[in-house]
Order: C-alpha cells, then structure tokens, then sequence
C-alpha cells in the first residue's frame, strides 16, 4: 500500500539541509534561508482512475489536475506561486480518434490539449498561478497528467500534519460524501481559507481530505502520534451522500461522508479554546464543524455518545481496493 511504501522511502532517503519536510505529508518544504520556506507538491491524476477520458470533460480533467495541488498547498497553508504541468496524451489515428492501442498515425491531438489547458488556465486564473513550464508528449497508453506547483508561506511556518495534541478539537471545514457525482471535478480549493485560518488562529495541524474523512483522521492523528474519537452524529453529510443512499442502499449517507474521498476539504487540529472561538465567529462563507476530539489512546474511534467503538479508515489507497 501507498503508507507502507512512503515509510519504506523514508528509510532509504538521505537528509538534506535544504528539507525542512520530506515524503509524507502534502507537500515538502524546502528552507531556501533568506527566500524563506517554498512549499512544493506533486500529484498525477490518471485514467481509469482519477477520471474516465471516454465520459468526463477535457476541461473538467484539466481544471481538476491543478486543484488537487491547490487543494495540497491549501492543506499547508500555503500561498500557491507557479505551475509545471506535464501531459501524456494518447496518439489520434488519421480519422482523430484517441487512445486507441497501436493508432496507425502520429497525429499530435491538439485539440485534446487545448481543452485541457483551458481548465488548467481558467483556474490558475482565479489563484494567480504562473503556468511556468512543464512538459507535453504523446503515447500508445491512457491520458495522464501530472502538475508540480511551487507554493510559499512568507514568515509563516507552514500547517503540517504532525502537529495535532490530545484534547485538540477535529474541525471540518464544508461537508463530505458523494464526491463521484461531480464534485471531485467541481471542489474549490480550499486555499484562500486556510490562509486565513492559519493567519488569524492558532492550528496545531491540518491535512486536506482527499482520500476519504475516516482514513485521513486517522493519518494526522497517526502522524500526530496519537489517536482521534469522532462523532459520525456531528459530521456534516453532503446532499450528493444523500443521494448516492437512496441510489445505492447498500451504503449509507454517513458511509459515503466517511469513506468516499475526494472531497478536498480541511481537516484540522485546534486547540479547545482556540475551536470555541472558530466555531462561535464562522470567519468563513462555508461552515466549519467540529467532529471529534484528538486523545492519547491511539487509535481511531468513533463515539455515539454512550459508547467509545473502533472506527475502521474506510477511503481510497493506493495499491489496494476500497
């Protein structure tokens, strides 16, 4: 599984005077001394995947490629700066039709790539990022693409995962579930947000909710090197998780709230009094919610009020199935 590789990594990687964060959180943090702390990420969306090319939108796919970075910088607390965009994109045969598996043509789809850019440039746009380089080729396989985006937090240290106490409240931001009925095309970044947040309250740790709500608790909680008790009675269910209930009964709201990921919202770690404050202002437009508590038995939990149960990390990893 992916955890299990970056742990793997991390044992292999020498220090270097410049890192100030390696593999395993977002993003990295590169101490530049005087430049003060750059924050970097990477992240590769595919298909098959991350999105379906034969259904989805070229513009929607593009849009989404630059967000998930957003939303990893977002998760730091980060100002984003400047964009690497790398695309590969399948061959067009001579009649312009695409990924097929050994095309008889050469054909660069440009257009294909144009729409793409569309959706990366319309939301680069919105957050001031410089599309600064990359790279573009074309392949016998699926259309992948893959952003680095180069982020700052000037004289602020940047949000990081290891941060969180026991007795820190969990405080979400937005709501979950249901993200495969668009939302994981359409999130907004919570960027601007945790700027704010981090600028005018103390956090003591944050991530950002990618791979679904229970399994990335329990990260920061893990990373934290403690555990979390959440309440699924207090979790703000998405009207989308609704939905997929009376669609699939199979799996209930509070499930897909739990485990459906891609929702790409802020998980954080806040001291109690701090928390109080936060929830009693609402400084944002969307609502922020307290769901559980951080505690000193390790482990993830749930709580129905009378009764302390293991939670199991349902979400997305890579390397296994949900």
């Amino acid at each position: 599984m992916e955890l299990d590789f970056l742990r793997w990594l991390n044992t292999r990687l020498s220090s270097h005077p410049w890192l100030g964060v390696g593999p395993g959180d977002d993003a990295a943090v590169l101490q530049l001394g005087e430049a003060g702390n750059q924050v970097v990420t990477c992240d590769l969306i595919a298909d098959g995947v991350h999105f379906r090319a034969e259904c989805d939108e070229p513009r929607r796919i593009g849009r989404k490629a630059l967000a998930v970075n957003l939303s990893d910088l977002a998760a730091m607390a980060a100002r984003p700066l400047a964009a690497f965009v790398s695309v590969a994109i399948p061959q067009q045969d001579s009649q312009g039709a695409t990924a097929a598996p050994h095309p008889p043509g050469e054909r660069f789809p440009a257009e294909l790539a144009e729409q793409l850019y569309d959706g990366i440039l319309s939301l680069a746009q919105q957050y001031d990022v410089a599309i600064a380089g990359g790279d573009t080729n074309v392949w016998h396989g699926p259309l992948v693409i893959n952003v680095t985006l180069i982020g700052a937090t000037d004289k602020r240290k940047p949000l990081l995962r290891d941060g969180a106490i026991p007795g820190d409240r969990l405080i979400v931001t937005g709501s979950f579930g249901g993200s495969s009925l668009g939302h994981h095309f359409d999130f907004k970044p919570r960027v601007t947000e945790a700027m704010r947040l981090a600028e005018e309250y103390q956090l003591h740790a944050g991530m950002d909710c990618s791979d679904g709500l229970a399994l990335d608790v329990g990260r920061l909680a893990e990373a934290s090197d403690c555990g979390a008790t959440v309440v699924p009675a207090s979790i703000p269910i998405a009207e989308d998780a609704r939905r997929l209930a009376t669609e699939t009964p199979e799996q209930t709201a509070i499930e897909h709230a739990l485990g459906d990921g891609e929702d790409f919202e802020l998980i954080l770690a806040v001291p109690p009094k701090e928390a109080e404050r936060l929830l009693a202002e609402q400084p944002l437009e969307i609502p922020l919610h307290d769901i559980g508590t951080f505690t000193e038995r390790r482990g993830l939990w749930q709580s129905d009020g009378d009764r302390l149960l293991p939670l199991k990390p349902t979400g997305y990893e890579h390397g296994s199935q949900r």
